[in-house]
């Protein structure tokens, strides 16, 4: 099998979507962040990419992405919490939703060398491919309004 050279952005979009799988993987299996990151680049990543139509994953990112939703959780929540509309709660939200605003977040929070707009896009295309309803809306709505607050330049 020949290795395709793929794209930094490539690679980068397929890094969030393989920690948001994991992030909710985490969340309903009780498993370690270790554990479920290791069992991904591993087993699933390795199984999954025989067939040539995956990128190669962004090991670093991934690996900082887990550990620093797991890490900075309480203050990723309180910002989610905050931004969504009066009456509605983090703890309500699908789990798949919570790992996708905890991750898109944590990077308008803590990796600010990856433009807002970028972030809030690359999340809210992961979220039209698990959601068909309101729910990407809603990622848009809470990235962007954080994306302003924690980025206001």
């Amino acid at each position: 099998m020949s290795k395709t050279k793929y794209s930094k952005a490539s690679r980068t979009s397929a890094t969030r979507l393989a920690s948001v799988q994991s992030l909710y993987e985490i969340e309903i299996s009780g498993s370690s962040d270790d554990t479920v990151m290791l069992d991904f680049l591993q087993e699933r990543w390795a199984r999954l990419g025989d067939n040539g139509k995956l990128t190669d994953l962004d090991k670093a990112k991934f690996a900082a992405l887990l550990r620093g939703v797991k890490i900075e959780r309480p203050q990723l929540d309180e910002l989610i919490a905050g931004a969504l509309d009066k009456g509605r709660s983090i703890d309500r939200l699908d789990i798949l939703l919570q790992s996708i605003l905890r991750a898109g977040v944590f990077e308008l929070y803590r990796e600010n060398t990856v433009p807002a707009a970028v972030v809030i896009n690359e999340y809210v295309d992961i979220a039209h491919a698990f959601y068909a309803e309101g729910e990407p809306a809603l990622v848009n709505a809470v990235l962007d309004k954080l994306g302003t607050l924690l980025r206001p330049t």
